[in-house]
């Protein structure tokens, strides 16, 4: 099992979107690479915009199902990668884009895929790049938060998540 933090706006759109990707075994919403002195923030500090931390989701995955190749690309399905510091209507830098990894060996391929991604692009893409630093578990009531909450609020249009579900790697290592 291999693991990876993304940061895609709202952490409640971006965990239902990989929660329906075959392969991705379990998903954890929280606040990630935020001011070190700061430790466990609620959401309701993050959401004043002064600790640094960005909403993020930890991605557990079976790379024989689901790569890192495969899921970064479904990422940037589901952002939009030029705009900086928000993500739909939602603004600030919570709502920042970016990917967070925890294993140095990721970082080739995440290049690989930010490389592609800007050829496909106009603009400039302004997802941040870097080791994770700290990640706190978010509390409770925004875990699943869409399948408790099916009328919820999600910046990701619902054709998205069958878009996920349907997505498959196309090769099996």
């Amino acid at each position: 099992m291999k693991e990876i933090y993304l940061a895609g706006g709202c952490f409640w759109g971006t965990e239902h979107f990989f929660k329906q990707v075959e392969g991705v075994l379990e998903t954890e919403v929280g606040f990630a690479n935020g001011n070190p002195d700061i430790k466990d923030p609620s959401y309701e500090l993050v959401y004043t915009d002064t600790t640094g931390y960005a909403e993020a989701v930890h991605i557990k995955y079976d790379e024989n199902v689901a790569d890192l190749e495969f899921l970064l690309n479904l990422y940037f399905k589901a952002i939009d990668p030029t705009s900086i510091n928000q993500q739909g209507e939602d603004k600030g830098t919570r709502y920042r884009t970016g990917i967070y990894y925890t294993e140095e060996s990721d970082l080739s391929v995440i290049k690989k895929v930010f490389m592609e991604q800007q050829q496909q692009v106009e603009g400039i893409i302004q997802v941040e790049i870097l080791p994770l630093k700290n990640f706190y578990t978010a509390e409770e009531y925004h875990q699943d938060y869409l399948d408790k909450n099916p009328d919820g609020y999600c910046h990701l249009p619902l054709e998205l998540f069958a878009y996920a579900r349907e997505a498959k790697m196309k090769h099996h290592k």
